[in-house]
């Protein structure tokens, strides 16, 4: 690429920067697509998985639509670009955390297998049998608090409910899920 060129590319990004931040709407698409392979090759390089990059990409425009009239220009779009990447890299990867954790948690208290054996999968699988069989409210907020990952004040806000009335589904969904475990258990 000649030297006139890449002048021409970086005024074109900061002609549409400009416009973008004001409200032009074609302008912001139009910088969304320049940058979006940018974005999602350094959130590919920093998680491994395409399917993954591809959601932090994503979310990396999401959080560009609503950050984009913040923007000032001092470190320059493609720092701004990794820096929102970096992050979302890294929120991902707390909430991945935090769901397997809860996971985990929610398996061992309902106790799906009572020696530890077999294959997590099935043994996953099994438990999401069951609480598709719970009444509706214990299911959903099973489903928000374990399935999504949901704080019980969000799932509270979702099922419009207190958050102790979420608190009291998933503790009496507990002990039915672990009584449907032990039959399930029996009857193998």
């Amino acid at each position: 690429m000649t030297e006139m060129a890449l002048l021409d590319d970086v005024a074109s990004d900061a002609s549409l920067l400009d416009r973008a931040r004001a409200g032009d709407r074609a302008a912001f698409a139009a910088l969304v697509e320049a940058n979006y392979a940018f974005i999602h090759r350094v959130a590919y390089r920093l998680l491994g998985h395409r399917s993954d990059a591809e959601d932090v990409a994503q979310e990396v425009c999401a959080r560009l639509g609503r950050s984009i009239r913040t923007f000032r220009g001092g470190a320059g779009l493609e720092s701004w670009l990794y820096t929102l990447t970096l992050n979302a890299v890294r929120d991902m990867a707390r909430k991945t955390t935090r769901e397997t954790a809860k996971a985990e948690a929610f398996a061992i208290q309902v106790r799906i297998d009572g020696d530890g054996g077999g294959d997590p999968n099935d043994r996953a699988e099994a438990l999401w049998r069951a609480v598709r069989q719970l009444p509706p409210k214990q299911r959903d907020a099973v489903t928000l608090v374990y399935g999504e990952g949901l704080a019980h004040s969000a799932a509270a806000e979702a099922m419009g409910c207190t958050e102790a009335t979420v608190s009291w589904h998933v503790h009496e969904a507990r002990k039915r899920l672990k009584a449907m475990m032990v039959t399930a258990q029996e009857e193998s």
